[in-house]
């Protein structure tokens, strides 16, 4: 089983940006977590960072090899249509994971254009978001196996 971690714009500066808002866990440290994590499970997990939108596009698109996505689009979470549309595109199941809780700050940040294409959504537990929806994203697809139907 194959997963791939699609981190979005500004997620290289973990650590650093804003720590109190998204704790000091790097990205390497938090990349380093899922793939023990991944270990643990007995998956592959393929792990990627773009800070454009059509580079993310282009890593999305590259999935379509994968059994799934787990994906942080950050900011292009409330504005890009393209990204959107690459996710119909390639029809696979997807996780979509925030460090912090969207729905809990500004305004802008309270649409999600890609919410209703995933299969679930983990938010606001910081680096544990991630983890979480590994986790969960797995035993989905897991029972998918057993029930493909799902």
């Amino acid at each position: 089983m194959l997963i791939v971690v699609l981190h979005g714009p500004n997620l290289n500066l973990l650590g650093s940006r804003q720590p109190d808002l998204y704790g000091t866990t790097t990205l390497i440290g938090l990349n380093t977590e899922l793939k023990h994590l991944a270990n643990e499970l007995g998956i592959q997990l393929r792990t990627e960072q773009h800070n454009s939108e059509g580079a993310l596009i282009d890593a999305v698109h590259a999935a379509a090899s994968a059994d799934a996505i787990l994906i942080n689009p950050a900011a292009y979470t409330h504005t890009s249509i393209a990204l959107r549309d690459a996710l119909l595109a390639i029809d696979k199941p997807t996780w979509s994971v925030h460090l912090t809780e969207p729905k809990n700050r500004e305004v802008f940040r309270h649409t999600d254009l890609i919410e209703d294409l995933c299969i679930g959504r983990t938010a606001g537990l910081g680096v544990a978001s991630y983890t979480q929806a590994l986790r969960k994203l797995v035993i989905w697809l897991q029972m998918r196996a057993k029930k493909p139907h799902l």
